[in-house]
């Protein structure tokens, strides 16, 4: 089974999940809840957590977990990517696709980009429409804006 503990954070309630020695969700809590978890405060998840908080003072660029994200090879591909875009900086969906070496495959990038299972230390806000534009994030664009302008601040 694995564990799940709930954070009260600046862009607002969260859960962390692990496996017991990988980190394998963050969830944005809105209204339901994740099912089929221990409620668990690991020494995994709090390390994580505390890595967090950390980035929200603007004391860590770059997150130091193990992450195991669930994915098809594809998606695997577009998350590895996303961990390589440095902080402070955006890429397109096409420059992504570029990256793991698709440049036709912009949309299945967006897909892969919404299905990512631990936003934030995978950082999909880091990816913004060929056009500059925030669409898109599985925690609502206000988070989104919100994780960038924090980058863009420190």
């Amino acid at each position: 089974m694995e564990n799940i503990y709930f954070y009260d954070t600046e862009i607002g309630r969260i859960a962390i999940t692990d496996n017991g020695s990988e980190i394998t969700n963050l969830y944005f809590i809105k209204e339901t809840m994740p099912n089929g978890f221990e409620i668990n405060e690991t020494a995994l998840i709090k390390e994580a957590h505390s890595q967090l908080e950390e980035y929200f003072s603007g004391k860590r660029k770059a997150f130091k977990l193990p992450l195991l994200p669930i994915g098809t090879d594809f998606q695997q591909s577009v998350w590895k990517a996303l961990q390589d875009i440095p902080f402070g900086e955006t890429r397109s969906y096409g420059e992504i696709a570029k990256a793991v070496g698709n440049p036709k495959a912009s949309r299945a990038v967006g897909m892969a980009n919404n299905r990512n299972p631990i936003p934030i230390f995978i950082p999909c806000h880091r990816v913004i429409g060929a056009n500059g534009k925030l669409v898109g994030y599985g925690g609502g664009l206000d988070i989104k804006e919100h994780l960038l302008k924090l980058e863009n601040s420190k």
